[in-house]
């Protein structure tokens, strides 16, 4: 059984140079490459967009190679297609090759980012992969610290081209011979019952069970709100009566709540089941939309929006690492989850652009908070309805047919 330390250390690494790389730095970047190619906002963040869309699609197959194959050798691919996505992007002419970059893009982020770090984590680390995951989600954390200054100081020196280059340089010099050290898995063993293996779902008994389609709905709606709030959340505070340099600074809570609570996570509820911290972490956001919704003009009220809204976006990274193998098991825990992130992927590519035509019209911001509000209210209840559904059935009773 390889050392937890020595897995944690190398995805630390390589999810931080990761997600630096193939997501923060566009927000630097995008408008270098307004200018440079001469395309509309609309056509440059489509891009992204699309790659979020790919990312989502490839998800489920990415899950089934590392539970076949493990973390080893898949991510190091992911590395390697980031590499070519990258060098791809810094050499685009026009909107075809730019798009065809940001396609490997997308196909790179399955392979690399969050859901195939803890499926590797989950196959290397028999015990202990729920600690671990909370761990890495701290590393990661600091990408967007570390990558946005340095994406700015390499845009001012470089230009967005060679940035992208470089960037991709690095995933092929550190993150692809850090994710082969990785080195092979262990045997998976079936934990054995006197009637049936315990918990062990295949992706197709994961489909059937109600449970699977409930919490791929909570995670999904989710991230619809994050993905939106992201992108929109100064101007809407804004629009509720916030100056600017006060909606900025409140905003800027956000960040530190989503440590403090990942940190939280590991200490206070190392002990405590996935599905209890699950359903603290649903229950944070209606709350704090509610709040905003209501007395978004105060800016105290905005003080508590921001401290729950982030400790509920800190948390729930490592839910949507943990809970499905708390529900489904650990054999094919890859598929599970990846089949799982798809839709959330989709919602995150959708969130921004919906949001965006709800705030053109008058009375916008209402409309989108009341909204925002119903589907967090929705996903609390789709959660609680998985972690309720997930006691009624066993692999074994549910799905195991009789043999002729």
């Amino acid at each position: 059984m390889q050392q937890p330390s020595k897995t944690i250390g190398i995805l630390a690494v390589t999810q931080i140079v990761s997600w630096g790389s193939l997501y923060y730095a566009f927000t630097i970047l995008a408008p270098g490459i307004q200018r440079d190619l001469g395309l509309s906002p609309e056509l440059v963040f489509g891009a992204f967009s699309w790659s979020l869309l790919v990312a989502g699609l490839v998800a489920t197959p990415a899950g089934v190679l590392i539970d076949r194959y493990g973390g080893r050798y898949v991510m190091a691919t992911g590395s390697l297609v980031c590499a070519i996505g990258l060098a791809w992007l810094s050499s685009s002419t026009g909107v075809v090759s730019f798009y065809c970059g940001w396609t490997l893009v997308g196909i790179a982020m399955t392979f690399t980012l969050y859901e195939a770090a803890f499926a590797t984590i989950n196959r290397k680390l028999e015990t202990g992969s729920r600690q671990a995951i909370s761990t890495l989600t701290l590393f990661g954390g600091f990408a967007s610290t570390l990558f946005w200054p340095l994406t700015a100081m390499l845009d001012t020196m470089l230009g967005w081209r060679e940035t992208y280059l470089w960037y991709g340089v690095i995933q092929l010099a550190v993150c692809l011979p850090l994710h082969v050290w990785l080195g092979a898995d262990p045997v998976q063993k079936r934990h054995e019952t006197s009637n049936h293996v315990s918990r062990g779902y295949t992706l197709a008994q994961a489909l059937r069970h109600p449970a699977f389609w409930a919490l791929a709905s909570a995670f999904s709606l989710n991230t619809f709100i994050f993905s939106a709030m992201a992108v929109h959340l100064i101007p809407l505070l804004e629009r509720l009566g916030q100056s600017t340099s006060m909606a900025i600074l409140l905003a800027t809570l956000i960040g530190p709540m989503q440590v403090a609570g990942r940190v939280a996570e590991m200490t206070l509820a190392r002990d405590t089941a996935p599905q209890t911290v699950g359903t603290l972490t649903f229950s944070m956001l209606p709350a704090a939309l509610l709040l905003l919704t209501l007395f978004g003009s105060l800016a105290w009220i905005v003080v508590v929006f921001c401290i729950l809204y982030g400790l509920s976006n800190g948390i729930l990274t490592i839910v949507r690492g943990s809970i499905p193998q708390a529900l489904f098991g650990r054999e094919n825990y890859g598929a599970i989850s990846g089949a799982m992130a798809g839709p959330s992927l989709l919602s995150k590519a959708a969130g921004p652009f919906a949001a965006a035509a709800l705030l053109r019209y008058e009375g916008g911001t209402t409309t989108l908070l009341c909204l925002l509000l119903a589907m967090s209210i929705a996903s609390l209840a789709f959660y609680l309805r998985a972690v309720s559904t997930e006691r009624q059935l066993s692999p074994a009773k549910a799905f195991d047919k009789p043999t002729v």
